[in-house]
């Protein structure tokens, strides 16, 4: 569980769509207030989808092969596929070299309120993934302190690149608005070889595991 918690949490922290839009976020007007509600929401989501999960399985994990065991892995290994597939068909329309486009709504982004900023935390959650690692929880022997250390790992990791650049917005404001608009611009240039690698790396271990703990 810890491995396969580590690795989504991973690949949830570096998704691009969401970074994006919190850097602009956090140049606009009161940056910081909304950068914060940003990430109320976002990990407030995480907890609610893996506090749902623990009081629906009780911590504990149900027995192999019963229908709710085997319909946790054939969740894990469909959002597999879908990853590896959706990878494969990003990766094809790439190779026609057209030049990334910003969507619209991005561009609207840095006059959005406290609230619409809350509301981005809920709608750019990469939702496959949070859903892959509920279907890891479920699995889960939540019955020590290390596993519930696990899961605030997961969180932490899941939400550690809104913290870090909230921090350094916070402490070092006038470095922070050209660092972190490079880093968007780095983003945004590379936004489909990273959704691709990081779709590839998590389906294929979806993939795996789920067809070892199913065979």
């Amino acid at each position: 569980m810890v491995l396969d918690l580590v690795l989504i949490g991973l690949a949830i922290n570096a998704g691009p769509l969401h970074n994006s839009a919190f850097i602009l976020l956090l140049s606009a007007p009161r940056g910081v207030r909304k950068g914060l509600a940003f990430i109320l929401a976002w990990l407030g989501c995480l907890v609610l989808v893996l506090a749902a999960v623990l009081l629906l399985t009780g911590g504990k994990p149900p027995s192999p092969r019963s229908a709710p065991s085997t319909v946790a892995l054939a969740l894990k290994l469909v959002l597999g596929i879908a990853m590896v597939v959706y990878a494969e068909r990003k990766r094809r329309r790439g190779s026609a070299r057209r030049p990334p486009r910003t969507p619209k709504w991005l561009g609207r982004v840095d006059s959005a309120s406290g609230w619409t900023a809350a509301g981005l935390g809920v709608l750019l959650q990469p939702w496959g993934l949070v859903a892959a690692g509920a279907a890891t929880v479920v699995q889960a022997h939540l019955t020590s302190v290390g596993s519930y250390v696990a899961l605030l790992v997961f969180c932490l990791l899941a939400t550690s690149g809104l913290i870090a650049m909230e921090l350094y917005a916070t402490f070092r404001p006038a470095s922070a608005r050209a660092e972190l608009g490079a880093l968007r611009d780095w983003t945004e240039s590379h936004q489909d070889q990273v959704i691709v690698t990081l779709s590839l790396l998590v389906g294929v271990w979806l993939v795996a595991k789920s067809i070892y703990q199913l065979v």
